[in-house]
């Protein structure tokens, strides 16, 4: 990796430098993407922010923190096909306007769709208004903003790489934008805006202001912050712009599909309705259930669910991924852990085991696609999603967005039709975190019980 060019310390110099700067020279033969570079391109054709010099520096910092080269341009010249191959994602910062002519934009096309990554940061919604693919990328387009004031952010992701290191509310001081529409039923919204906490705020309460998606082959994610100076030097900002570009590129894993209908079993705040059975127990803080002891379960004994898809939210916390718990389903209502057991079905989290008893496997059943589980799968530390579809008989696993077992019951001492939902405490030595279980229930629940 090469060194990046040191930029200026004030706004005048570093556009001047930026406008003039080049980047690696053509070679006969286009080069082979590098993942672990990015393109950091902040050309304007409207309003100029005299916050990109700072968005540019913290790029580059966060790059030489956590292994990655950062290129940084202002010229349209670098969206060809020869270039952006070099580049894991190319970062919009704060770009507006009419940034690049029609044989440029459709080098872009070509990249995201061979799997490029797009990361657009605030006013990079505010460009290519006639460039449909550019609106579908970028999940929205501005419409307007009211004065740079604090609001709350309430985040709905605690998982993704970008949002996991939040509070369920971010306060901050930012200028909020108003987009032209609603994100939220094309891309998996993040973080909201709390419009009760500031004036100005327009989309009628339901206001995304980060968003990620996979679009046309490639990965998609914006922030509608980072307007001020002050942004940039924000830790919570930084990380939050970090984990964008960890997604993009594909270095973390997360389930970006978009995800409306979904009602909380466990929201964060209290585990009311769960019980425990059998020895062990969970903690709750900061939102999260934390395993202790076992070998025991704490189950949602409220009622049943027939078709549904579960989705939760869960990390390990052992260097050495041996930590063991899981995810039961369709099993009988008892204060016996072994019932689950006996009677449904448990989904493994623990990735040193046997195949038929690792991540992703529904346990002593049926081993998970472990090309597909490898690929989706964040190491200890990280956040995982799971998201559990069950419809009749038939179990589909899903990590990170990624379908990695698909599973069919024949056991006729056992059915999914209808059953309980419970995680598993498993040992001393076993510490799992779950955040966010939630549900979405289908209108095609089958009829009776096991």
């Amino acid at each position: 990796m090469h060194a990046v060019a040191r930029l200026a310390t004030t706004a005048a110099a570093a556009a001047t430098l930026l406008a003039t700067m080049t980047l690696p020279g053509d070679t006969t033969r286009a080069p082979e993407r590098d993942e672990n570079r990015v393109l950091v391109f902040s050309k304007t054709a409207g309003f100029r922010h005299d916050s990109i010099p700072d968005g540019i520096a913290a790029v580059q910092a966060l790059g030489k923190q956590h292994g990655f080269t950062v290129d940084a341009t202002e010229d349209a010249a670098a969206f060809n096909d020869k270039r952006l191959a070099r580049y894991a994602a190319v970062v919009f910062l704060s770009t507006t306007g009419d940034v690049l002519h029609p044989a440029q934009q459709q080098a872009f096309e070509r990249y995201i769709a061979r799997g490029g990554g797009y990361v657009g940061v605030h006013a990079a919604a505010d460009t290519e208004y006639d460039w449909p693919f550019y609106g579908g990328l970028a999940g929205a387009y501005f419409q307007s903003h009211p004065a740079v004031q604090p609001a709350t952010v309430r985040v709905e992701d605690r998982a993704h790489p970008a949002t996991a290191h939040l509070a369920a509310a971010w306060d901050r001081t930012d200028e909020w934008y108003n987009y032209r529409s609603n994100p939220r039923t094309r891309a998996h919204v993040l973080a909201a805006l709390d419009e009760t906490t500031y004036s100005g705020g327009t989309m009628r309460g339901d206001h995304p202001i980060a968003w990620c998606q996979e679009y046309r082959g490639g990965r998609a994610f914006y922030t509608g912050a980072g307007h001020t100076r002050q942004s940039f030097a924000d830790p919570a900002f930084r990380t939050h712009l970090l984990g964008g570009i960890r997604w993009a590129t594909g270095a973390a894993q997360a389930d970006c599909r978009p995800e409306t209908g979904y009602r909380a079993l466990f929201d964060g705040t209290s585990a009311r309705g769960w019980k425990q059975a059998g020895p062990g127990s969970f903690t709750l803080e900061d939102g999260t259930l934390t395993s202790s002891g076992g070998m025991g379960m704490l189950w949602y004994a409220v009622r049943e669910f027939g078709a549904y898809s579960l989705k939760l939210d869960w990390r390990m916390s052992g260097a050495d991924g041996d930590d063991n718990s899981g995810v039961f389903i369709g099993f009988p209502p008892s204060d016996d852990p072994w019932s689950a057991v006996n009677n449904g079905y448990e989904i493994q989290i623990d990735a040193t085991d046997a195949p038929d008893r690792t991540t992703g496997s529904v346990y002593g059943f049926q081993a998970a696609d472990t090309e597909a589980r490898d690929a989706a799968l964040n190491p200890p530390g990280e956040w995982n999603t799971y998201e559990l579809r069950v419809e009749g008989e038939r179990l589909r696993v899903h990590l990170n967005g990624r379908k990695i077992n698909d599973f069919t019951n024949t056991d006729p001492a056992r059915s999914l039709r209808q059953g309980h939902i419970g995680i598993q405490n498993h040992g001393d030595e076993d510490r799992i975190s779950f955040r966010n279980i939630r549900v979405k229930e289908y209108a095609t629940a089958a009829k009776g019980g096991r």
